[in-house]
Order: C-alpha cells, then structure tokens, then sequence
C-alpha cells in the first residue's frame, strides 16, 4: 500500500471513530428521530388516507390517539406482568435463596470451584433487583416516549413538504435517488414490524399455552413478555426462555422440570424464529443472521435498551438507500437486502 493509501486509510479509521463517538454522544437527541422516523413510516398510509377525507389536523388527532392507545397498552400489559412477576420473587426470596443455597453447595460437592467464586459476588436479592431495575427502566422511558411523540406529530406535517422540497431538488438523480429509497424504506419497515408482530404474537401464544400445560404460575404475563421482548431480535427470546426457566426452578424445585420447561421454550423459539418468520418474510427482508445480530448488539452498545430494537430498522434503511447508488449497491447485494431490487436491463 502507498504512503497515500495508509493516509486514506488512517482518515477513515479515524473519521469512523468519530461518526461512532458522535452517535454515542447524541444517543439522546438521535435516538427518538430514529424512532419517530419509523413510526412515520409505518403510520404515513393511514395519516394519508385520512386526511383525504378528514381536514389535515383532525387526521393527525386521530393517528396520534391511536398511537397513543397502543403505547399505552402495550406499555401496561408489560409493565404489569413483569410486576407480577417481581413481587411473587420478592415474597418468596427466603426461599429462594435457599434454593440457591442448595445449588452451589451441590455443585461444590462436586468439585465445581466456580460456584464459590460466583457466590460471593451473586445471589438471590441480585436477581430481584434487576427484575425491579426492569420494571424501573419501564416506567422511566415515559420522558424518551414523549420526544417521539413530538417528532412524530411535526414528522407527519412535514411528510407532504418534505416530498414537495426533494422533488424541487436541481439535482434530479439524488432526488429520485431519496424518493425511491424513502418509499422502498417505508414499504420495508411495514413489513417488518407486521412480520415481527405476528410471530410475536405465536411466540407469545404458545409460551402462555406451554406454562399452563406445565403448570407454570402467571402463564399469561410469561405469554406477555414472551409478546413483548420477541421485538428485540435475538437478545429478546434469549432473555424470554431464561426468566421462566429460572422461575419454574424456584416453583418446582426440580432441575428436571426446568430443564423441561428450556427445551420446550427453545423448541417452541427455534421453530418460530428460524423456520417459520424467514419463510414469511421472502426475499424482500433477506438479511443474513449474522447482519442482524451484530446491528442488535452495535446499536444496544450504542443506545442502550432503546438501540437494541430499532438497531435492525436502521440497517434495513441503510441497506435498502445503498441500493439505490450503483456505487454503493454492491453491499446492499453482498447482505442480501437487496434481492427484491428490479433487474436493471443491460443497455447498448
């Protein structure tokens, strides 16, 4: 390599260390745009719809109240299973703690040397303080929530102006440019957030229909978080498959019956996520794995819990405008986001 080409390279090294430390920094201003601007686009048809038959304002009241229902909602249904949840492990620590108890000394006599050193450093208030850290958490991203909202409410006056703007742009090919991919971003985040709802809601389904089988106190809220963290690829069903497995250990008291209750959970999780979700996706979501775990655990790096959802949207909508530059289209093919781009027609 050249001095010229170290340079190059230098430059780029250190300018993408910058952009991350500046999307580290904003998390704050940067992530409810990012969030509000998907909520844009999976509400814009209905906004627009609306307002065709209703006067402009009273149709952004309506999408607003219907957005506002379901945060609500789905905010309470959380809130209160993992509350539920919470309290039962509080009443019960004693006991639990001897369960735990138990446990190391069990795996002490067998000659495990870690169960010591993890004894000293873990036990059963921990894990009731972080379900109490969770519900917490929940409570507190009120203030995060209200920010969308504003963004969404100026976001979906601005829809018509913005288009109006692009389409004023002198430069015709980055205007077409921004216009195909906004549309092909908008179609692709709609899929996606009604492909994730619907095995959200199997996931959830089956895990409330396994805990009553088995037995497994609160079936419905382990159905509710089940629902709920399936938004969160990956990292969501992990944490849904382990916080009822420990629980039926402390119910049952039996390894057998917990390591039943994993497998099940796994089972139900696997044939869900990695045979069923990608044959209803088809083509048009093909992101490799791969790709969607690392933009689950960049972004939750980055932004925290709220980075760890929206992280797969903001690489759908990186992936998808990529495609619309040749220059560029090369590793929206390579990830497979893509593979549902008209052929371009060879030319003499």
């Amino acid at each position: 390599m050249s001095g010229n080409g170290w340079v190059r390279a230098g430059v780029g090294a250190i300018a993408t260390v910058a952009i991350l430390a500046a999307l580290n920094f904003a998390s704050s201003v940067l992530a409810p745009v990012a969030y509000a601007l998907f909520i844009i686009a999976i509400v814009w048809p209905m906004q627009s719809c609306l307002q065709s038959h209703l006067p402009r304002l009273l149709a952004l009241a309506v999408v607003i109240l219907l957005l506002v229902v379901v945060f609500v909602v789905f905010a309470s249904l959380v809130a209160s299973s993992f509350g539920r949840v919470g309290r039962w492990l509080v009443s019960d620590a004693a006991r639990l703690q001897l369960l735990y108890g138990q446990a190391t000394a069990w795996l002490d006599a067998h000659g495990i040397g870690v169960a010591a050193l993890w004894a000293e450093h873990f036990d059963v208030r921990w894990l009731v303080r972080a379900v109490q850290e969770i519900a917490g958490r929940l409570n507190a991203t009120i203030g995060f929530w209200l920010v969308v909202l504003v963004y969404v409410i100026l976001g979906l006056l601005e829809v018509d102006d913005a288009e109006h703007r692009i389409r004023a742009m002198q430069n015709r090919a980055a205007a077409h440019s921004l216009l195909e991919g906004s549309v092909a971003t908008a179609a692709k985040f709609r899929r996606y957030l009604l492909i994730r709802t619907q095995m959200s809601v199997a996931t959830g389904v089956l895990v409330w229909a396994l805990a009553s089988v088995t037995g497994l106190q609160f079936a419905a809220e382990w159905g509710v978080i089940a629902f709920a963290l399936n938004y969160i690829p990956f990292i969501g069903p992990f944490i849904a498959t382990m916080f009822p497995t420990m629980f039926a250990l402390a119910q049952f008291a039996s390894w057998q019956a917990a390591l039943a209750v994993f497998a099940c959970l796994n089972i139900i999780q696997f044939v869900i996520g990695s045979y069923i979700e990608p044959r209803i996706s088809g083509r048009a979501l093909a992101i490799s794995p791969f790709v969607v775990l690392f933009a689950v655990l960049f972004w939750t790096f980055l932004w925290g819990l709220f980075g760890a959802f929206i992280g797969v949207p903001i690489t759908i909508a990186v992936l998808t405008f990529c495609a619309q530059h040749p220059a560029s289209r090369w590793l929206s093919d390579l990830l497979g986001a893509s593979s549902d781009r008209p052929e371009v027609k060879a030319t003499r």
